[in-house]
């Protein structure tokens, strides 16, 4: 303190004896007298916040690491995932996300917050299911003459089968239905989700699932058991796309 008193005493004592001082000087002067005594001026510019996303990692479709088999393991103990956890994110652990989310009350998007990770963490029950007694599609289609339905029009594609019981199935599809004959899996790219076809040798099925392995022309159809799946194997077909009804 008595430093700074000696140093404002020196700059009064010049400026008494100096001649008329310009405005700007006055200025500079008690700019001076303001930083011996109060200190230099802090920065007070706003510093960065950090975001949300900086609070958890995100665990999202395409990720392979110990966090997603994290993740599945709850999932598996929840029910909502059957199968191993293999680490991999694919289109299985995506369907079994969003269902989980959207039966907790959360976003739906497929992807594992902080808000998802802790809600899975904390669920203590299991899955309640209420399974349908599989059946065929109650629509029968109408025929023409050569038995192909009335379509918009066809596609050439290779047709597979798979059932619930499959490795990395669930019990539902990608938009949440319970799997059973008369669904398929397409590729939405190619065929929209909600599409109505008619499949020879097998039927009407709704494209109403998705899976990695199935894409361009490709569709999977749903089967009640796997010895059905396995029967039809795998066969060049044309697909008939029909109007909505």
């Amino acid at each position: 303190m008595l430093k700074k008193t000696v140093i404002l005493m020196l700059l009064i004592s010049y400026v008494s004896i100096s001649q008329p001082t310009p405005a700007h000087a006055g200025f500079f002067l008690v700019n001076i007298i303001n930083g011996i005594f109060k200190g230099s001026p802090k920065n007070t510019s706003a510093q960065p916040k950090p975001s949300n996303n900086q609070t958890g990692t995100l665990v999202k479709l395409g990720m392979q690491n110990s966090q997603v088999t994290t993740v599945q393991q709850y999932l598996i103990k929840a029910k909502y995932l059957t199968g191993k956890a293999d680490g991999i994110f694919g289109y299985q652990t995506l369907q079994a996300v969003k269902l989980f989310q959207q039966e907790a009350g959360l976003l739906a998007d497929g992807i594992v917050g902080v808000k998802t990770l802790s809600a899975l963490r904390n669920f203590k029950g299991t899955r309640q299911q209420n399974n349908p007694v599989p059946r065929k599609p109650a629509y029968t289609p109408p025929k023409s003459s050569n038995d192909i339905p009335a379509h918009l029009y066809a596609i050439p594609m290779m047709v597979t089968g798979y059932t619930r019981y499959d490795p990395d199935c669930t019990d539902y599809t990608y938009r949440g239905t319970y799997l059973r004959r008369g669904l398929c899996a397409v590729d939405p790219d190619v065929i929209p989700l909600g599409t109505r076809l008619y499949v020879p040798g097998y039927g009407e099925a709704l494209a109403d699932d998705i899976g990695g392995a199935i894409n361009g022309n490709h569709i999977d159809l749903a089967m009640d058991t796997r010895a059905e799946a396995f029967d039809w194997g795998r066969r060049h077909v044309t697909v008939y796309v029909l109007p909505e009804k």
